[in-house]
């Protein structure tokens, strides 16, 4: 918790979007943080130029919230935005889970964090790897999937295809060293 405003307890949330600047789909910075300012979130900050924003707000509802900032994005913007709301203390607790701990990261690993709109549902006890072995999921958690991406043929693989059958909802991933990093930056 950061403290109070106007009466009530505020929260620090990192803002976690889908889809901004890949595919074509380029926003400013300056402007998404014009874009959560319009919508009264305080002390709102960006960190580095793939859609993760940090503000405070004391509003208690934290699906009214994800909703409102979803729909100021889509209507500001012209395409929908899933937006992936965690805590401070919420990221603190995903990181420290670290189920990579132990693993020799190598060349061609990447550790990556999936954060999910819904529970992941394996059909099969984790770890799971794909058919191709290029994704590797190792624990998940109900919003949170840490998964590896193994580069084969100098390829990253596509682990939503993988995992498709076991998602209900949009996702996001950052690499393991990025959430670290934004945590870091959210913290201050």
């Amino acid at each position: 918790m950061v403290g109070r405003v106007g009466g009530g307890l505020t929260e620090r949330y990192v803002a976690l979007l889908r889809g901004v600047n890949v595919g074509g789909r380029t926003v400013r910075m300056e402007r998404l943080r014009e874009l959560f300012g319009e919508l009264g979130l305080a002390g709102v900050r960006t960190y580095i130029q793939s859609g993760n924003v940090f503000f405070d707000a004391d509003e208690p509802d934290r699906g009214a919230l994800t909703a409102r900032i979803e729909g100021a994005l889509e209507q500001a913007l012209g395409y929908p935005v899933p937006v992936f709301l965690r805590t401070v203390g919420e990221l603190e607790a995903v990181l420290a889970l670290d189920p990579f701990a132990g693993r020799e990261v190598t060349a061609d690993m990447r550790l990556a964090v999936m954060f999910t709109a819904k529970p992941f549902c394996a059909d099969e006890p984790l770890p799971i790897t794909s058919p191709k072995g290029d994704v590797e999921v190792v624990y998940a958690t109900p919003g949170e999937v840490f998964h590896i991406w193994y580069i084969v043929g100098g390829r990253p693989p596509n682990p939503e295809r993988f995992l498709a059958p076991s998602l209900s909802g949009p996702t996001t991933t950052r690499f393991f060293h990025t959430t670290q990093k934004i945590l870091a930056a959210a913290r201050k």
